[in-house]
């Protein structure tokens, strides 16, 4: 069976299949809370992306792109895309649906900034991510891992 990853349509079925993946135990990873904030019929600018294994969500991540002005990563200061609430449905996990979601993003060929997660950033790092020197100003606690395509580098802090 063939498997891609698509853009979520911010509807009412996609809200039942989120709610599956909090019942098998990743509410700290629930997009359910983004998806009703945004609910809007068949909303085409949805931020969210999915696997669908038959007709079963398996995989889903938001992706939000921030524009240049806002850049405190990238060297040049440019567009790039956030990345948060990657998960996968234990049941389907460690078969590539991550990294299938992951190597759509770098699709877009603009730097990547996300979080790590718990036990996750061995993951990241497979995927080509890396931490940015620490800022406690720019970065409030979290610990940013980026992702530079082609000719970009991390922004020097000051």
């Amino acid at each position: 069976m063939a498997v891609k990853v698509e853009k979520l349509k911010v509807n009412y079925k996609t809200l039942e299949e989120f709610k599956k993946f909090k019942e098998y135990g990743v509410q700290e990873l629930s997009m359910l809370e983004d998806l009703q904030a945004n609910i809007i019929e068949n909303d085409s600018e949805s931020p969210f992306y999915g696997i669908y294994f038959g007709d079963t969500l398996i995989a889903r991540m938001s992706l939000y792109q921030r524009e240049a002005r806002f850049d405190q990563y990238f060297d040049p200061p440019q567009n790039y895309l956030e990345l948060w609430k990657l998960e996968v449905l234990p049941k389907y996990q460690d078969k590539g649906y991550g990294s299938m979601l992951v190597e759509f993003a770098k699709g877009f060929g603009l730097p990547i900034k996300t979080n790590s997660r718990i036990k996750s950033q061995g993951f990241w790092e497979k995927m080509g991510f890396e931490a940015v020197t620490y800022d406690v100003e720019r970065d409030l606690g979290e610990n940013p891992l980026v992702w530079y395509p082609a000719g970009v580098k991390e922004q020097k802090i000051g």
